[in-house]
């Protein structure tokens, strides 16, 4: 029986599962990476402060990086960019877990920051584009996908831990595997490319103000998420007496409802609409981290660490959704959004880290708590965000087109 799908469309219905799939190896190096931070905090002998130092490096090192993206794009297509990129995040993975000392970590951790951050802004623009040409919401469930990648990496990760595997052999294995997956899932890609005579877009631009506005609200989550993710382990470990596979599920959780979350969000964001959804998740949000600063165990702790991934799962989705379709330069914005977000994931380590040297994690964790809720008070900012239009004639992939500059 032959299919009914017309022919221009089939090309793009299998750049949606292929991205959708980028997504999925992008996170699951994320969630590989995650649970095994306590092993490198216990193997170099490292303070709170000293872990928070380390734990910025990959914020900087993306920020540093990022724009080089736009330029790889430029020269390579965005299908060959992304292969590129992608790979180097994978192969990546695996330096952490070799560092001699603190130094050597820092570095290491600078150099998976950079690889990711420009992986990261090359996805979520060749994302946006591919929403854009099918006419409908596809971002919640793209970072749905990143999140199951980074719930199914996570529990191989507290399996791992729980068997005290060496994080040296695990993190080797998890980037040998990752990458040759990212390199077989990328191929149905669309090829974005630029007009012949399209000049290099800038190595950097300040984002418009537009982006700055909707980069507040991803600032608020990105600080949740960085402090969730880096440091969840860590907390039930020295504050609930948990012990490491314990430890490890936390992440796991957290993971978990951010996936369910994300994979739903778009269907939520159609009934609500997104400063509703956003408003509804940072008081979800902030309930979660409540619970997390007064447990006394990680039955408390790992459902507050559940609600507060709930409630910020479908931010992000939301601000990079509303950076792609509030201007006439979505890909400009989407960087400047990239860029306040990492800005958030910067500094959230070291003031996670530092609050936690001078008092307590659970201090830290209320400063979490207090950003949570401020969701509830800046989520209309996304109000400008326009609902996607269909394009009247979806281009097939490989097609020669005017070009989305990545940053």
């Amino acid at each position: 029986m032959p299919s009914s799908t017309p022919p221009a469309a089939r090309p793009l219905r299998r750049a949606r599962v292929s991205i959708a799939l980028v997504f999925a190896v992008h996170g699951a190096v994320t969630g590989s990476f995650a649970t095994r931070i306590p092993a490198f905090q216990d193997r170099l002998h490292l303070s709170a402060g000293e872990l928070g130092l380390a734990l910025v490096m990959p914020a900087i090192g993306a920020s540093l990086a990022m724009p080089l993206a736009g330029r790889i794009a430029h020269r390579l297509g965005t299908r060959a960019a992304i292969r590129l990129l992608l790979a180097l995040w994978c192969a990546a993975l695996a330096l952490p877990a070799l560092a001699p000392g603190l130094p050597w970590l820092c570095l290491a951790l600078l150099v998976y920051g950079a690889t990711s951050g420009m992986a990261d802004v090359a996805m979520n623009a060749e994302g946006v584009e591919v929403e854009q040409r099918l006419g409908k919401s596809i971002m919640s469930g793209l970072h749905g996908m990143w999140s199951l990648g980074g719930l199914v990496a996570s529990a191989f990760g507290a399996l791992a831990a729980r068997t005290h595997l060496d994080a040296r052999v695990h993190l080797a294995i998890a980037a040998a595997v990752l990458l040759v997956l990212g390199r077989l899932v990328s191929g149905g890609l669309l090829d974005v490319r630029p007009a012949a005579r399209a000049e290099a877009p800038p190595r950097f631009a300040l984002p418009p103000r537009s982006a700055l506005a909707i980069g507040l609200v991803g600032f608020c989550a990105v600080f949740a998420e960085g402090a969730g993710g880096d440091w969840s382990g860590v907390y039930l470990r020295d504050l609930t007496g948990a012990a490491a596979g314990t430890a490890a599920v936390s992440y796991t959780a957290f993971a978990f409802t951010m996936t369910a979350a994300r994979l739903a969000g778009d269907a939520v964001v159609r009934r609500l609409g997104p400063v509703p959804t956003v408003r509804l998740g940072g008081a979800v949000a902030a309930t979660g981290g409540v619970l997390v600063v007064v447990a006394g165990s990680p039955a408390v702790a790992i459902p507050g660490f559940a609600l507060l991934g709930t409630g910020i799962a479908v931010v992000i989705p939301l601000a990079f959704a509303a950076a792609g379709h509030a201007g006439p330069n979505p890909s400009q914005a989407i960087a400047g959004v990239a860029t306040v977000t990492y800005t958030s994931g910067l500094i959230a380590p070291a003031i996670v880290g530092t609050i936690a040297q001078a008092s307590s994690l659970r201090v830290s964790f209320a400063l979490v708590t207090a950003l949570a809720a401020a969701l509830t008070c800046t989520a209309g900012t996304l109000r400008a965000a326009r609902a996607v239009e269909p394009a009247s004639a979806p281009a097939a992939a490989g097609e020669q087109a005017a070009g989305i500059p990545l940053s």
